[in-house]
């Protein structure tokens, strides 16, 4: 089952599929080492929803919801 990073729940563990995007917001994920085939685990969600908090390739990252909604992700499990 696929869908964005943003809809996940804390715990909920997925594969990277895509990564969308224009051309800034792409290339800054891509740095963060969100890339296709990366794993990704929800570790944290903000009081309002945003920002959240995902660990990949080994340590912790700050994301908006923006930006991740720009992930395309299959879920493990």
């Amino acid at each position: 089952m696929e869908r964005t990073l943003d809809s996940f729940e804390i715990s909920d563990v997925g594969i990277v599929k895509k990564v969308g995007g224009e051309g800034q917001i792409k290339r800054r994920l891509f740095d963060m080492g969100i890339t296709p085939g990366a794993e990704i685990k929800m570790r944290k969600r903000a009081p309002l929803g945003d920002p959240i908090e995902i660990t990949v390739r080994g340590y912790e990252l700050t994301l908006r919801k923006a930006e991740a909604a720009c992930v395309t992700m299959e879920v493990k499990g």
